[in-house]
């Protein structure tokens, strides 16, 4: 996949997405307040307005001082309105609702009527205003990813650390980070130990502690001393970098729901606009005492109430809200249609390794025969300390212990395991083929065990064993309990470990259907076979490297601590930034409460202008009932839209 460089620029929302016009003004605290005067203005001189005429307290207030008065008092609303409907009407756009507010309001002030067209692009502008900040509001959380990209890096180059753009830094170039600092780009650590925060990247408030050699990201914070790191990739190929991207292209990925609003609008808006030229035309063969400022008033309704600004905006701020909350919740989504994707999901089919388990080899369990438990351990870690084999390096980490024994003459023999010689004494240490070939007895209790199993012999007498497991994560209990609750009863455990070993960790989770010793294709074939089922909408929960055939071919691919993954980010649809399986619920929830809300603002806004289309139509409904059908309506699924941000996922 050809990667493209980041900029900052690019996630600046669009006018099409925010259905607005551009007031063009930067939105800071100074200027945000700037783009209310025009509506205080417009406000204020129609009240006044308002009271002179009802108290009529100005007798001279009439004539051509009134029009010229609430003419003033439209223009700071509607001129920027009839601006971008004329934009609009150049461009062969012609029904859209700048065009609606601007036939509508102008019509108000050819038959007399000033107050209400002042009062409905009055209160159209302010709801337009209020649509932007809840906009920017839903995707806060998004663009908030933008302040975790570091501005420069301190490179060392020619025997002192200077300054430069991350751009500018080459792969293997070693770079300092002081405290409170953001790491600019992905590398080694190269100091003893570090303490990390990387909630931006993952959601997670909690300091990450790091050793050295460890890998740290780019966006991540620096919190206890300076450190040293080594350069390993570029800044436009960093996480960070790869995540903007992928936020970048999440909110240009329209849900269904959106796209079948917009497309709806264009035919909705125009025949909207022929009904109510009918409104006022057509009554005239029909209706006996046809007075034509009448009807054309009651088509001046009409068309307020049938602009479809709170359809259109409500959608995509749904959805935004939905990319938002996620995002905040370390849950990347690649698009809103990846959201609606989630909500259908019965059927959810997960990797093993490193999605329920630690990956990470850890001592289960030590049995010393004959011998103490430490002094057994010394003999054993003396000999592991010559392996590089994952296996080796759990056993080196026991309590802690620092061996004091030292091992000779250490051989491998290939297959079975090691063979040396310890404080004068000859060590085997493998599996039942090493003992089996130097006839040592093993315990028929070792049979048993499904995990993987270190066997010690000290001069030729079984000494012991060690089990070695992949340790669960923490909440990998809870996730399977939590997928139960919300409606997932058809879970599926593939791996490619041992199928003892699977079936062992299948049944501790209370997972029903497990098989292992797969490979990767033997994984994809399973799920290509729940798929011939129609009903089955299936999820993958993968490491979305040898996982990726499977995360592509699933109805929604799910990548596992995807931070450092390349093909996680590139094949999964949804990509948990973290190691913790539990989000995948918090997924579910939030993808299943941004439909409901979705949803609930259709109806509303449908339900509302049929009912108010009814009784303008029959002259039941006036300008102020057809203001709050369109920016009442607007500003109330805005409302609910933004409870996305504030709703609890635990």
């Amino acid at each position: 996949m050809k990667k493209k460089k980041v900029n900052l620029r690019d996630l600046k929302p669009n006018s099409e997405e925010q259905h607005s016009h551009d007031d063009g003004h930067d939105h800071g605290n100074g200027s945000a307040f700037k783009t209310y005067i025009p509506a205080l203005i417009s406000f204020v001189m129609l009240i006044v307005g308002i009271a002179v005429d009802y108290f009529d307290a100005i007798p001279q207030f009439e004539g051509w001082i009134r029009v010229v008065w609430y003419t003033l008092a439209y223009i700071p609303v509607g001129f920027p309105v009839i601006k971008e409907g004329w934009k609009s009407l150049i461009k062969g756009d012609v029904f859209t609702e700048f065009f609606l507010m601007s036939i509508a309001t102008i019509g108000a002030f050819i038959i007399g009527e000033y107050p209400e067209g002042v009062a409905v692009m009055l209160f159209y502008a302010v709801g337009e205003l209020f649509q932007n900040a809840a906009v920017n509001r839903a995707k806060g959380n998004i663009k908030a990813l933008l302040d975790v990209r570091p501005k420069e890096a301190n490179v060392f180059r020619d025997g002192d650390y200077i300054s430069v753009s991350p751009e500018a830094v080459n792969i293997g170039e070693k770079i300092q980070i002081r405290v409170g600092e953001k790491i600019p780009l992905d590398g080694i650590l190269l100091s003893e130990k570090a303490s990390l925060n990387t909630a931006a990247l993952t959601g997670e408030s909690k300091p990450d502690s790091i050793q050295k050699d460890a890998k740290v990201y780019a966006g991540s914070i620096n919190l206890e001393s300076v450190i040293e790191v080594e350069v390993t990739n570029i800044f436009e190929d960093s996480s960070i970098a790869r995540i903007l991207d992928l936020v970048q292209n999440a909110t240009a990925r329209k849900s269904k729901t959106e796209l079948f609003i917009r497309q709806f609008a264009r035919i909705y808006t125009p025949i909207v606009v022929f009904l109510a030229i009918g409104v006022t035309f057509i009554p005239y063969f029909f209706v006996d005492d046809y007075v034509f400022r009448d009807w054309l008033y009651r088509a001046l309704i009409f068309l307020v109430i049938s602009c479809p600004c709170a359809l259109v905006i409500s959608i995509p701020l749904g959805y935004f809200g939905g990319l938002g909350a996620a995002s905040k919740n370390g849950i990347l989504f690649k698009g809103a249609s990846f959201l609606d994707a989630m909500t259908k999901i019965n059927t959810l089919v997960m990797d093993k390794t490193g999605t329920v388990t630690k990956g990470v080899f850890k001592i289960k369990e030590v049995k010393a025969i004959g011998w103490k438990e430490t002094e057994f351990m010394q003999y054993l870690m003396a000999m592991e300390e010559q392996s590089t084999h994952p296996i080796a390096k759990a056993i080196m980490v026991y309590k802690g212990t620092e061996n004091s024994y030292e091992a000779k003459e250490v051989s491998e023999i290939a297959g079975k395991g090691l063979k040396g010689i310890v404080n004068d004494k000859t060590v085997l240490v493998g599996n039942k083929a090493l003992m089996t070939t130097n006839s040592i007895d093993i315990p028929s209790e070792t049979e048993t065990i499904v995990e993987s199993i270190v066997l010690v012999a000290i001069d030729n007498q079984f000494a012991g064993y060690v089990v070695i497991a992949d340790e669960l994560k923490e909440d990998a209990k809870e996730t399977i309990t939590e997928l139960h609750k919300v409606g997932i009863k058809n879970i599926m455990m593939l791996s490619g470990d041992k199928d003892s070993i699977t079936q062992q960790v299948a049944k501790e989770l209370n997972i029903e259907n497990a098989k292992g010793g797969l490979l990767p294709e033997d994984k994809l074939n399973e799920v290509e076979i729940l798929k011939k089922n129609p009903e089955n909408k299936i999820a993958f929960i993968g490491d979305g490297i040898n996982d990726a055939p499977v995360l592509a071919a699933s109805n929604v691919g799910i990548a596992m601590g995807g931070l450092g993954s390349d093909v996680a980010i590139e094949t999964a649809d949804v990509i948990i930034q973290t190691d913790q399986p539990s989000k995948v619920v918090r997924a579910i929830k939030i993808s299943r409460s941004t439909r409901k809300i979705v949803w609930q603002n259709i109806i509303l806004a449908f339900g509302v202008k049929v009912i108010v289309l009814i009784l303008g139509a029959g002259g039941l409904a006036t300008m102020w009932e057809a203001v709050f059908a369109d920016v009442g309506v607007a500003l109330l699924a805005i409302l609910n839209a933004v409870r996305l941000q504030r709703m609890s996922w635990d």
